[in-house]
């Protein structure tokens, strides 16, 4: 009784269990959590390499890899079958992350993408990304990441971006409940997902370890080498 509205604002105590999801959460409102851009790479490596085992028709792959998109140029995208879609490009000394969520467009891509670098121009605003669409943009070419002017953050982000958090059983949760029992959920299976996150070379036994069985293994070996990731048959 009494208070102003500002006292009674500043009265309310914040849930400590809120305020660490808000810490750990990665969106465009904390474009900072996302790894340091090499540690990124690293990530969309590793979960390439692991769908490329889970789902060897790559029409239906979820996540993919290919290290050599074009000169100087790596690429990474995601799509769900919804037109849920991420396009990502690296260069040598920067990366950009077009994010398509089809249930939060159209946005504003003027600004979504203000302060956007030129180095990236061609890429957000040429094909496939213009065909595909874009809810949010972030980019990194300073060891920062960045976003543009956004006016509404309830873009997809959150949901897209998760992946992303370098924790292993982040992937090993969501490819439970999207392979189903496709992807043998053991202890072993979790420390394989592990490893991978390590870059550490892929073998057989890992590979089986993760599924019961592997229809063509030329089809992943060549994945591997698109990939550029390490592996050994022995």
């Amino acid at each position: 009784p009494g208070w102003t509205f500002n006292e009674y604002q500043h009265s309310i105590k914040p849930c400590p269990l809120a305020v660490s999801l808000l810490d750990s959460m990665i969106s465009t409102s904390t474009p900072f959590n996302l790894p340091e851009r090499r540690r990124f790479q690293q990530i969309c490596k590793s979960i390439s390499v692991l769908d490329s085992i889970l789902s060897q028709d790559w029409q239906y792959r979820y996540y993919s890899y290919n290290s050599k998109w074009a000169d100087g140029e790596e690429f990474c995208g995601m799509r769900n079958g919804h037109g849920d879609e991420l396009l990502i490009l690296f260069q040598y000394d920067g990366s950009v992350i077009n994010g398509m969520a089809h249930e939060h467009y159209p946005k504003n891509k003027e600004k979504v993408t203000k302060g956007l670098p030129a180095v990236f121009h061609e890429f957000i605003f040429g094909e496939p990304v213009h065909s595909t669409g874009t809810t949010f943009c972030l980019w990194n070419n300073n060891n920062l990441w960045s976003t543009g002017e956004i006016d509404d953050y309830d873009d997809g982000s959150i949901d897209m971006l998760k992946i992303f958090d370098d924790n292993p059983q982040t992937y090993f949760n969501w490819a439970v409940d999207y392979y189903e029992g496709d992807f043998l959920a053991t202890e072993k299976a979790s420390k394989v997902v592990s490893s991978i996150y390590k870059q550490k070379p892929l073998e057989k036994d890992m590979v089986l370890s993760i599924v019961s069985s592997l229809e063509d293994w030329k089809q992943l070996e060549a994945d591997l080498l698109e990939i550029n990731y390490p592996y050994s048959w022995k």
